[in-house]
């Protein structure tokens, strides 16, 4: 996917930030007719399958021998671990409380981009790292005081770190392998991981494909996991990792209000308050001070 005109850029991050957003409500309401593990599997398969359409074109750049620790390591940190944990715990909080604990990530990018990545820590990513920190914890409290899962927060939470070393993973070995046959592979694999385990611990029996349910499987397959991650992906390998970060953290506010619309929950006044600490957050770690900025002639 070549994103390199600024235009196409910014074209590509409205489409992930709305098709994530509502990917929240939806993954919710699909809950309701599928178990959390079956239905992550066979969204993330479906996803992988219809991505392998395309990819088959260049299937020479699969290089499978070659980089089968790479894909497996991926589907790890990017499928199996981070779709199990949110199809899990999406269940015990509302859709909208959980994206926006999960959309820490970025926050948690600024760390592990200075530690793996070799991106420069300063004083106002330190405050930015501190307000997402705060962010976080008052919607976490907000969840306590509500009565609501400190299972669903923890499992939010653990989301996060996966999504956010997975991300900078990819980030390190993006030059080394196709985008296309990395996203295609991750999923069709870890569809196959994830169906396996939900077969031994749920039953097929208890999923009620109506039409409803599958026009919403189908979409979030499609839309969501094909083309939103291949997206996400592209982004990632050519774009600033902090900076990408920071603009998906508008996702959890289309998913806040698209379940408002949707699912009908409700928006409290801590959870808002949490959500501008964390934006202010990300607005912070992505200033970089002109004493540190690269100058034209000084770049490689």
């Amino acid at each position: 996917m070549n994103i390199s005109s600024p235009k196409k850029t910014i074209v590509i991050l409205v489409f992930l930030v709305i098709i994530w957003g509502l990917n929240w409500p939806l993954t919710k309401l699909a809950l309701n007719d599928a178990p959390p593990i079956l239905f992550s599997g066979l969204r993330t398969l479906l996803g992988g399958l219809i991505l392998l359409i395309f990819a088959l074109r260049n299937y020479r750049l699969l290089r499978f021998k070659e980089m089968w620790k790479i894909y497996g390591i991926s589907t790890l940190l990017n499928v199996i671990v981070f779709y199990g944990l949110q199809t899990i715990g999406i269940e015990y909080l509302p859709a909208g409380m959980f994206s926006a604990i999960l959309y820490v990530q970025p926050v948690l990018l600024g760390i592990f981009s200075w530690l793996w990545l070799g991106e420069s820590m300063y004083g106002i990513k330190i405050v930015g790292l501190l307000l997402g920190f705060i962010g976080v914890t008052v919607i976490c409290v907000n969840g306590i005081e509500s009565d609501l899962s400190i299972i669903g927060i923890l499992l939010a939470l653990s989301s996060a770190i996966v999504w956010g070393i997975g991300t900078v993973y990819i980030k390190k070995i993006g030059d080394r392998v196709d985008a296309i046959w990395l996203v295609t592979v991750q999923f069709i694999i870890g569809g196959i991981v994830l169906l396996g385990v939900g077969s031994g611990v749920e039953s097929w029996s208890t999923i009620n494909w109506s039409i409803a349910f599958i026009s919403n499987l189908l979409f979030i397959a499609a839309f969501v996991i094909a083309l939103g991650w291949l997206a996400y992906f592209s982004l990632m390998r050519f774009g600033e990792v902090s900076k990408i970060g920071a603009i998906t953290f508008l996702i959890p506010l289309v998913a806040i209000v698209s379940s408002v619309f949707i699912l009908k929950e409700s928006i409290t006044s801590k959870l808002l308050i949490g959500l501008l600490f964390i934006i202010i957050s990300i607005c912070c770690v992505n200033l970089t001070p002109k004493s540190i900025r690269i100058k034209p002639n000084e770049m490689i």
